[in-house]
């Protein structure tokens, strides 16, 4: 039976209405689905997400701001949706792409559906799209702006919309995601979520002190800081060096988050001027760009990105396999060679996954050692982290 047969479709969302939704991208090509989410227009850029689970902790990443995901999972929703699941207050991608989703939510955990979800928080979702044909049309031509609608179903008028949306290349949107004001982060770990420490090292006393740059930040990663034995401030992303420092960290992260590194200037002086602190630094995928601009390096825009739960990283015989979301790398022969070791490649294209500094007590991944989705092999880096602070108190 083919994908687009009526009879399918009928079987597929027999729980709704069937109300059409239209997809567009910016060359022209179209796809006609039904409405699984709230109705009404999202424009955004069009990417793929190749993981087979943990589409909450996806739709909730701040990384993900401004930006339409397919899943290339066949089948969405299963599992439904719940409060610990959430790495941010709400859903944060413009709108979702599915194949199939399920009218069930099947898991013990669940406390709704992922319909519902995106209908409770505005966010349109278009289903019966054939994700397999759309994700090989985004490799071959490279993401591209697009938008869904429920109300445009013409697709020369949804293409105008599409053409009014903001390009990803130079897009500002830290300010859109970023805490407005500082926060300690004193949520406990949930114990589902507590995976123990990679090989363990004593809760150091008193606890090390570490603030967050909030550029768009996982409460995954501030869950791991905190059962590394670290206190966490979390500073917004326009927060100044003296601020920074008159909170006397031990360390500094420089989060995750969503848009174009290079575009990020304030981020960048910031980071310029902690250097000059002396304080260890760890900078996590938005955070690693930006630490590489701040040391001389710089940045370019990757064809369709790395999003996925099975992105091998290293070099030589280490491996280890990573959660990653970007869709910007940074240039490697751009990096200062005198004073910046790459630490990892993206052993699918040998990009650059990781930096570490050869005299500052500083490093940084393209990649998510927090998970949530994904791998727990990259958890060690925040043992580094707490190691490296720790070597420094005791100068």
């Amino acid at each position: 039976m083919a994908p687009s047969s009526p009879i399918l479709q009928e079987k597929t969302f027999p729980w709704q209405s069937r109300q059409p939704a239209l997809l567009v991208l910016a060359d022209g090509t179209s796809f006609a689905g039904w409405s699984f989410g709230a109705p009404g227009t999202a424009a955004g850029e069009v990417v793929f997400n190749t993981g087979m689970t943990g589409y909450q902790e996806v739709m909730t990443d701040p990384s993900y701001r401004g930006q339409i995901v397919t899943f290339t999972c066949p089948e969405l929703g299963n599992t439904g949706v719940n409060e610990l699941d959430q790495e941010s207050a709400r859903p944060q991608v413009a709108g979702v792409i599915a194949r199939n989703v399920s009218r069930l939510a099947s898991s013990w955990r669940a406390t709704g559906t992922l319909p519902d979800y995106l209908k409770q928080h505005g966010i349109p979702g278009i289903a019966g799209v054939d994700t397999r044909a759309l994700t090989r049309r985004l490799r071959s031509q490279g993401v591209m702006n697009g938008a869904i609608s429920t109300e445009i179903l013409d697709p020369q008028a949804l293409l105008e919309r599409v053409r009014q949306a903001p390009s990803m290349q130079g897009l500002s949107l830290v300010a859109e995601v970023t805490t407005p004001k500082p926060y300690e982060w004193l949520e406990p770990t949930p114990a589902d979520w507590d995976y123990g420490r990679s090989q363990g090292i004593p809760i150091p006393e008193p606890p090390l002190r570490v603030v967050a740059l909030d550029f768009g930040v996982k409460r995954n990663i501030l869950r791991r800081l905190t059962r590394y034995g670290c206190r966490v401030m979390v500073l917004p992303a326009h927060a100044s060096p003296e601020e920074i420092l008159s909170y006397n960290p031990d360390g500094i992260l420089l989060s995750n988050g969503p848009g174009d590194p290079a575009a990020e200037t304030t981020a960048i002086r910031t980071a310029q001027a902690l250097l000059q602190s002396g304080k260890p630094m760890f900078g996590i995928c938005l955070g690693h760009q930006i630490l590489s601009l701040a040391l001389g390096g710089s940045t370019y825009k990757l064809k369709f990105g790395h999003r996925g739960l099975n992105h091998p990283c290293g070099l030589e015989k280490e491996v280890e396999i990573t959660s990653q979301n970007h869709g910007f790398a940074v240039e490697a022969a751009s990096l200062p060679g005198d004073g910046v070791a790459i630490s990892y490649l993206n052993l699918n294209d040998r990009t650059v996954a990781g930096i570490r500094h050869r005299q500052l007590p500083l490093f940084s991944v393209q990649y998510h050692p927090e998970a949530s989705p994904g791998p727990h092999d990259a958890d060690h880096l925040f043992r580094e982290f707490v190691e490296l602070m720790l070597q420094n108190r005791s100068r």
